[in-house]
């Protein structure tokens, strides 16, 4: 175990500073085995710093997050606590309830008096009624839900088991009790639901409104937090005016700023302070000045749009480079590649020191607003105090269309994330739906945006129905949960590729199916792939026909037998999926070579599955005799052919649904499922005339025209 190393101070980094531009090769450091790996991720940051590569996402998110430190608490009064960070423990003074207490309108008794009519000697309702009345064997109080139970009474009887009765001569009142309760039914002991000394909200906790409402419940009304960052925001460029500004020439400045308004909403929806400062023109002494009356403002972070890209006059981003520590400049990611981050040290006029976090966020709006989420909201949720800012708000979400990923840079697509019963696998989830073209300028590409996508940089196309992780940036249950139809400039962005092979995780998957979507169309980007969908919809909703059976993994690859044997051969060999579905390549065109490439596969072929289907299809059209599908079993794997065209999959698949649960079966190694009624040969009596078992009803779907043979004398077809 590492507990010591004798090298000396890259730690000013991970401790109280900044070594960015320390010489490695002169370091020497004292680590705890914890700050280690944080060292060795800054050597090799400053290593791609000094020959100009750009920084993954992930190692860009790990600097802001480890140079962005917790304000001091303060303390406040309960009701400006509301979205800040708990920095203490609060522990309830008292116990809750105080006192034993009734669930329920009833009547306080003795359990063991049983049913029967007896006086009502007092009535205990919420406050001090019934304080000092003792129930005697005999005698019943009435109660209110949360009244005192009076000393004596050892259960309730709610008010729908009893009746009043009614006596003109009696000033007395009585009721009668109709069933027998037990010893503490409907009774809240002392302390039942808070205990005394108990801690009821731990430091770190976020404070929302029920946590407003326990704070008052232990009578606390004073309360220590982190306290919520003052965000500072500057738009940069002299093309920039004002958005009041009524016409727009096409002289020096011509663009209203959006990026400030935009900017400033984005951390008042984070429920930040913010101050705002204004357009400055690309003038290093203006920007330096404005920067200075910012600091000496009491800002934490400072935001800036434009001015950090390569031109030689983007003066932002040297003037954060002399004014402290420069940790970044080059992100690998769409959009937001130039986004900057520094570290300031400011020296105020009492020769105080404050640490103020800067971003240099792109001039572009949709790059801009990226940036912010991706990068300067985990900062503002360290310095607030947050616990956990190692992750966004992330969910797994379904393709509604194809989309084409990019060749080189991880993407941060713009979508529409809708809750929908059917997510179009049968069952419900996330949909996501592109916002479309999305060019870093276009800033209607993040209208009605509550997503971003987190696509790898492949080239390739995520098909339609695929799942990907998306970031959530604002309320869902802002968007209209109706079907969403597309416009002809949101479908065209919508053509795309992720990785070729797409797997996600489903637990208790009994019997693990693929589906590959064969198509030289789909793969390269130019069409989006409407078989596969169709059939993960029709394997998922059979599930329990099928024995438990779900899609766990798809791709789509082109029309050559080298990719289709490739992927058919690492599902069946190492992931061992249970039954693999290929769609389209089954035709007489030169490009359709799927039969080709699983007939090298398989071990076994099963012939009668493709009769089935085969049988089914001519129902539809004659065109199905064209069809070349193979089908067999390879190791523990069944393959399947199917046709490319939708509707097919669809029949295909219905067709084989009475003995697909069973074939699986079988060649996991259950004999007992040669027939779903099989019985012992010595025990079989025989299949009656008229008997309808699964394999008839399976031949009949199959053809209507041919009348079953007859049956064997064994129903599993042997003698």
């Amino acid at each position: 175990m590492l507990s010591t190393v004798g090298i000396t101070t890259l730690s000013q980094y991970s401790f109280c500073g900044s070594i960015s531009e320390a010489n490695p090769s002169h370091c020497k450091f004292f680590l705890s085995q914890n700050s280690l790996t944080v060292c060795l991720h800054l050597l090799r940051r400053l290593e791609m710093r000094e020959k100009g590569e750009m920084l993954s996402v992930e190692d860009a998110l790990n600097i802001v997050k480890t140079v962005s430190p917790r304000l001091s608490p303060v303390i406040v009064p309960i009701h400006e606590a509301l979205g800040k960070v708990l920095a203490q423990d609060i522990r309830a003074p008292d116990p809750l309830p105080p006192f034993t207490a009734s669930v329920k309108d009833g009547y306080a008794v003795i359990a063991s008096d049983g049913p029967g009519e007896y006086p009502i000697i007092t009535e205990s309702r919420a406050g001090n009624d019934g304080v000092g009345v003792l129930v005697t064997p005999g005698t019943v109080a009435y109660v209110t839900t949360g009244g005192p139970i009076p000393e004596g009474a050892d259960a309730v009887v709610q008010v729908e088991d009893s009746e009043l009765i009614t006596d003109p001569s009696s000033d007395s009142k009585r009721v009668r009790i109709l069933t027998q309760t037990c010893n503490g039914v409907d009774i809240r002991p002392v302390g039942c639901d808070i205990q005394k000394d108990a801690i009821v909200l731990k430091s770190g906790e976020l404070v929302g409104a029920s946590e407003i409402g326990l704070l008052a419940t232990v009578g606390v009304m004073m309360v220590k937090v982190y306290p919520t960052p003052t965000i500072a925001v500057l738009s940069t460029g002299d093309e920039l005016v004002e958005p009041t500004t009524e016409h727009l020439n096409r002289g020096q400045r011509y663009i209203r700023d959006s990026n400030r308004a935009m900017l400033l909403a984005a951390a008042v929806q984070q429920h930040y302070k913010v101050l705002d400062l204004g357009i400055a023109h690309d003038d290093e002494e203006e920007i330096q000045r404005i920067l200075d009356d910012a600091f000496s403002a009491g800002i934490n972070i400072l935001l800036t749009s434009g001015g950090v890209s390569m031109g030689d006059r983007d003066f932002v981003k040297p003037l954060l480079g002399k004014r402290g520590t420069l940790h970044f400049s080059k992100v690998n990611m769409k959009p937001g590649k130039p986004v900057t981050f520094a570290e300031i040290i400011f020296q105020s006029a009492d020769a105080t020191s404050k640490k103020i976090l800067a971003f240099g966020l792109p001039g572009n709006p949709v790059s801009s607003l990226v940036c912010f989420h991706v990068f300067v909201i985990p900062a503002i949720r360290c310095v607030a105090g947050w616990e956990n800012t190692s992750h966004l708000s992330r969910v797994p979400v379904r393709l509604g269309h194809s989309i084409k990923t990019d060749p080189t840079r991880p993407e941060f697509h713009r979508a529409i994330v809708r809750w929908r019963v059917n997510d179009g696998s049968g069952n419900p989830g996330f949909v996501a739906e592109s916002t479309g073209h999305q060019v870093s300028s276009r800033l209607l590409s993040m209208k009605s945006a509550n997503a971003l996508l987190e696509l790898p940089a492949s080239g390739n196309v995520i098909p339609a129905g695929n799942y990907v992780s998306a970031i959530i940036i604002s309320d869902i249950s802002s968007v209209s949960m109706g079907e969403h139809s597309f416009s002809s400039d949101s479908a065209s962005g919508l053509q795309g590729s992720v990785p070729q092979e797409i797997t996600f995780k489903c637990q208790d998957v009994v019997c693990r199916v693929a589906v590959l979507t064969v198509s030289d169309t789909v793969a390269s980007g130019a069409g989006p792939d409407r078989s596969g969908p169709r059939a993960i919809s029709v394997v998922n909703s059979s599930s329990k026909k099928l024995g438990g059976a779900r899609v766990v993994a798809t791709a789509v690859v082109p029309d050559d037998v080298s990719k289709i044997k490739e992927i058919l051969q690492k599902w069946s060999d190492v992931d061992k999926m249970d039954l693999i579905l290929t769609l389209g390549g089954t035709g007489f065109t030169p490009r359709d070579v799927t039969p080709e490439a699983t007939k090298e596969l398989i071990e076994r072929e099963t012939p009668g599955l493709l009769y089935v289907m085969m049988q089914e299809s001519l129902k539809v059209t004659p065109f199905a005799v064209l069809s070349r599908a193979a089908a067999g079993i390879r190791g523990s794997t069944l393959m399947i052919n199917m046709p490319g065209n939708p509707n097919a999959v669809a029949e295909c698949m219905e067709s084989l649904l009475p003995v697909l649960k069973h074939a699986l079966r079988q060649i996991k190694g259950d004999k007992r499922e040669k027939h779903p009624l099989h019985l012992p040969h010595h025990s079989q009596v025989g299949v009656l005339d008229g008997d309808d078992d699964t394999w008839d009803r399976s031949y009949k779907m199959a053809s209507h025209s041919h009348p079953p043979p007859p049956p064997p004398s064994c129903s599993c077809g042997t003698h």
